[in-house]
């Protein structure tokens, strides 16, 4: 009795068979909504017109590699590992410009004294600074601009 079973379940049912069939059929071919949908992005595409997507260049900011440096105001005392920075030459400890240029860091005070220091890096620079409000051609100008 069991080997009967197993000789009929060898050969595939009629619903096989047919499903099969179907399958063979169906091959390589696509849902006319997938036709469709690719003719109509195809479409979108050839129609959308090109547009520029950056700025108007008056509004662009350069980048970090375009710039020299970049400066920032810094009012209250600078605290560094639990000490406070003063300047080499004059001994002034608030009211610091720094100045970040070719991965270092600068310290000048409002005498114009220049430091460099070495516990500050980029990083900082980058945490602790707001977004920039101007641009200037020379190292001077800024210096008007923020007031030094």
């Amino acid at each position: 009795m069991f080997h009967r079973i197993r000789r009929r379940a060898a050969k595939p049912s009629e619903m096989e068979r047919r499903f099969f069939e179907r399958s063979a059929r169906l091959e390589g071919q696509t849902p006319p909504e997938v036709e469709r949908m690719r003719a109509e992005l195809a479409r979108a595409a050839t129609a959308a017109p090109v547009v520029d997507d950056f700025l108007p260049a008056d509004l662009r900011v350069p980048s970090h590699d375009q710039l020299d440096g970049r400066m920032m105001p810094w009012k209250q005392p600078l605290i560094l590992d639990g000490e406070m920075v003063a300047c080499a030459e004059c001994g002034a400890y608030r009211d610091w410009l720094i100045l970040s240029t070719r991965d270092q860091v600068w310290l000048r005070c409002r005498a114009g004294h220049q430091q460099h220091e070495t516990r500050l890096d980029t990083a900082w620079y980058n945490r602790n600074s707001g977004p920039a409000d101007a641009t200037h051609a020379t190292f001077e100008d800024c210096l008007r601009h923020l007031g030094h």
